[in-house]
């Protein structure tokens, strides 16, 4: 038996579907109590693109491997906000002094804010259903 090319066109246009409204139904994950600015986080991205963070480092586990993943490093009781200064201020060993003006890292710090506050970013230890989306709790 062959299926008529209308039937097929129309299992895999309802399969889309469904898979595009489940992605939207219920985020994955979020943290409660954000305070952060909107406006100075948007423009804490720019700053973040500016100067090219993402060739070293990481938000959500994309962008390069030099540096550590930022996504969750404001809440880091070891980090924090003055340790995000104090690196881009004076560098590591492999990571080089940015002279940032206070105005520019204020809202990159904004924006490491806001990336905090939307959840944890560990795809490690996220939990993958059977059709490949991410669902909220730990892998096994």
């Amino acid at each position: 038996m062959k299926l008529k090319p209308i039937y097929v066109f129309l299992i895999l246009s309802a399969s889309f579907l469904w898979y595009s409204f489940s992605i939207y139904i219920k985020p994955l994950s979020t943290k409660e109590n954000t305070t952060f600015n909107k406006k100075m986080a948007s423009d804490g991205q720019l700053v973040w693109q500016y100067y090219n963070c993402q060739s070293c480092h990481q938000l959500y586990n994309l962008g390069g491997y030099l540096g550590p993943d930022l996504t969750n490093v404001i809440s880091n009781p070891d980090k924090g906000e003055k340790v995000i200064r104090a690196m881009v201020k004076s560098g590591t060993k492999q990571m080089p002094a940015f002279t940032l003006s206070d105005n520019e890292m204020d809202l990159l710090v904004e924006y490491l804010k806001s990336t905090d506050a939307s959840g944890s970013a560990d795809l490690r230890k996220l939990k993958i259903n059977n059709f490949g989306m991410i669902e909220e709790g730990e892998r096994k």
